[in-house]
């Protein structure tokens, strides 16, 4: 079952065409060595490759044009060689970083560093420079650290500072950036190479000269030596991914495979049949008719579009109506608006020639979207296409003309098979629970939720993990044992929350019950995030008691006050967000926590967090201070029609309990609003306009 779930991450991947050498540890390279390809602009890879020495799982990760990163986990010794001793599970962060762009007679040039965070295990930085001519690709570059075992020359960086002299070989806790230790040692490698691509069959061929003697794996037994000379061939059965086999160090076979995607592509839509008005004669039923039922009309076929829509505001000359709207269903919003405006197109009477929309999230009024129908805008042909629609800050209806009442209490149930997966935990790459989730949702009116979820186990390993909660500090999270397996079957949320605005740019959102898995409580968050701005700023404060290992409805002593003020930054490069949060943690210690995401307008999110606090590293224990990737993956582009649903999770080095917070909620007001936000809108105005 085990190796099932590996495998699955294959299955379920929105493939596409690569273009770069996938390589064992997952950078773009040859076999082992990197070479200075990138990968296309927000390609995110998932790479397994089996070795004698090691078995590596990556995830690589694009982040611009010029920066590549690796997530990378290692389990050396796989199969256990008689004699060796090595037993280490190791992670580490590489970074990649393009110098200069390959032009007619210039190489394409590119500096590393292959373990910025881990334990050491696989140390070296590089400068490498590649070049085509044809099929064939070349790559020839200088190593440090581990690409410095087989000695070309001496590190000419010792002319410039004492410090390049020495390099530190000892290893330690990890977490830690060993900026000592770049580009320093006596001593420089030379490693090169070069692949050739035949097309026509889809396969690489290539051959490399490896810098890296493997002189920790032959010390600890598990290879005799190693040859620097390896071979190999790369396959692409189909676009994204990727089988490769190789003959390494002169005594080992490997193999690798791997899967890509784009996480930049453009966003699917998905078209229902409608009739898209083409001419201004755009009423189906006579004037009369619309003038008396339009708005139900609209109730009803918005609704069936995934639409709430909750009130209309028509001006007494009846040339301008105004909506308050609700998308349940859309991921991108500007395909929401483009499929109310569509329908408004057909239903309004004639005269109305101007549409304006509140964007209603959960009690959120965020902007509104005024449109100029097409046939008055032929009034004023000056106006392009983007004209058409303007963005403004959102204000609610005061005095609607109609106003949909729903049924209160309303509630909606749930129930989907889904998968747990911990990935690259400290003793083992993947754990796994296969469960029956049970979801509910109680609307109580006046943007009152109940929201519940209970979780039925059907399969689990939990009873693998061995580690202890060792730490020193309060055990806010290191006893996630305990509740998964104690817990495997249990409540996992149970809470009312209430969401709306303070003011035009004022939102916020309350909370109270079984928050999460871990912590029940009670708390609140205040998000400023003025109109048309890129920065915002939110306040959270929340007190929560520890939930029994059971996930019942019981409770332990421990009990925290915890909270943070946040400063969040969208900024106007690659689509990324930085935010900073500065408070107590539910360990009680005080600190700071910085992110940094990319977020595309198809849903996809990738991100990293490092959180720092007064907790010492000695204290902290295994991996200094708190840091990890998180991803949302949308399922929209994966299933055969539009839907906000997604799979979000969070990868972490080792699970600590310093520098924690509240999951899923407390600090996530911003991001969640994100697909309404100006920002996120007024690029695609374009797509909100009927009939494009």
């Amino acid at each position: 079952m085990k190796s099932q779930i590996k495998y699955l991450l294959f299955l379920t991947f929105p493939w596409i065409s690569i273009d770069s050498s996938a390589a064992d540890f997952g950078t773009t390279g040859l076999i082992d060595i990197p070479s200075a390809r990138m990968m296309n602009d927000g390609e995110f890879k998932f790479l397994m490759s089996r070795q004698t020495v090691a078995d590596i799982y990556s995830l690589n990760y694009q982040a611009t044009p010029w920066l590549e990163s690796t997530f990378r986990y290692t389990i050396f010794n796989p199969d256990d060689v008689p004699g060796s001793v090595d037993d280490l599970y190791d992670r580490s962060y590489e970074v990649k970083l393009r110098l200069l762009r390959e032009r007619r007679i210039i190489p394409q040039l590119a500096v590393g560093v292959r373990d910025v965070l881990g334990t050491g295990a696989w140390d070296g930085e590089y400068l490498v420079a590649s070049k085509s001519f044809g099929n064939l690709d070349f790559t020839l570059g200088t190593g440090w650290g581990r690409l410095a075992e087989r000695s070309a020359f001496n590190n000419p960086l010792t002319g410039i500072s004492d410090r390049f002299e020495r390099r530190d070989a000892e290893t330690g806790r990890g977490g830690k950036v060993s900026f000592d230790n770049f580009f320093s040692g006596s001593d420089v490698g030379i490693f090169g190479g070069f692949s050739y691509d035949l097309s026509e069959w889809n396969t690489r061929f290539i051959v490399e000269y490896n810098s890296d003697s493997y002189a920790r794996e032959r010390r600890f037994g598990t290879i005799p030596d190693a040859s620097p000379y390896s071979y190999g061939l790369e396959w692409e059965p189909s676009p994204g991914l990727t089988l490769g086999i190789s003959r390494q160090q002169g005594n080992q076979t490997a193999f690798f495979i791997s899967a890509a995607t784009d996480t930049k592509a453009t966003a699917p839509r998905f078209t229902e049949n409608l009739v898209v008005p083409v001419s201004s004669n755009l009423a189906i039923q006579s004037e009369a008719a619309q003038r008396t039922n339009w708005y139900g009309r609209l109730l009803v076929d918005t609704e069936g579009m995934g639409l709430l829509l909750r009130s209309a505001y028509l001006s007494e000359d009846e040339t301008s109506v105004s909506f308050e709207l609700s998308n349940r269903q859309y991921n991108l919003t500007a395909d929401a608006i483009n499929r109310f405006l569509t329908l408004a197109e057909i239903h309004l009477p004639a005269q109305v020639n101007m549409i304006e929309i509140v964007l209603n999230d959960g009690g959120i009024r965020t902007q509104s979207i005024r449109y100029q129908r097409q046939f008055g805008a032929q009034q004023r042909p000056w106006l392009s296409r983007e004209d058409l629609v303007e963005i403004r800050p959102g204000q609610p209806l005061f005095d609607p003309t109609v106003r949909t009442r729903y049924r209160i209490p309303n509630v909606s149930f749930g129930a989907d098979l889904a998968m747990r997966v911990s990935l690259f935990d400290p003793d083992q790459p993947a754990r796994y629970q296969v469960m029956l989730k049970t979801t509910a949702a109680m609307d109580l009116g006046n943007y009152f939720t109940l929201y519940g979820s209970y979780n039925f186990d059907i399969d689990n390993d939990f009873d693998t993990i061995t580690r202890d909660a060792n730490s020193v500090l309060p055990h806010v999270r290191s006893e996630i044992a305990r509740y998964l397996k104690e817990g495997d079957t249990g409540l996992d949320t149970l809470y009312l929350q209430k969401q709306g605005n303070l003011g035009r740019d004022l939102y916020y959102r309350a909370y109270s019950g079984y928050l999460e898995e871990m912590f029940a409580g009670i708390g609140s968050e205040i998000l400023y995030s003025p109109f048309e701005s890129r920065l915002a700023f939110g306040l959270n404060l929340n007190y929560v008691k520890q939930r029994d290992y059971d996930k019942g409805l019981g409770l332990l002593d421990y009990s925290v006050l915890t909270g943070h003020v946040s400063a969040y930054w969208a900024t106007p490069w690659y689509n990324y967000d930085l935010a900073v949060h500065v408070g107590r943690y539910l360990a009680k210690d005080k600190g700071a926590t910085f992110e940094i995401r990319r977020t595309f307008d198809n849903g996809w999110m990738v991100g990293a967090w490092a959180t720092f606090t007064d907790v010492s590293a000695e204290d902290f224990g295994e991996g200094s201070f708190d840091k990890g990737l998180f991803f949302r993956i949308p399922f929209d582009q994966l299933l055969p029609g539009n839907t906000r649903g997604a799979y979000t999770t969070r990868i972490r080095s080792i699970q600590r309990d310093g520098g924690q917070r509240l999951e899923t909620i407390g600090t996530t007001l911003w991001y969640d609003l994100r697909p309404s936000r100006y920002d996120a809108l007024v690029n695609n105005r374009l797509r909100m306009i009927p009939g494009l």
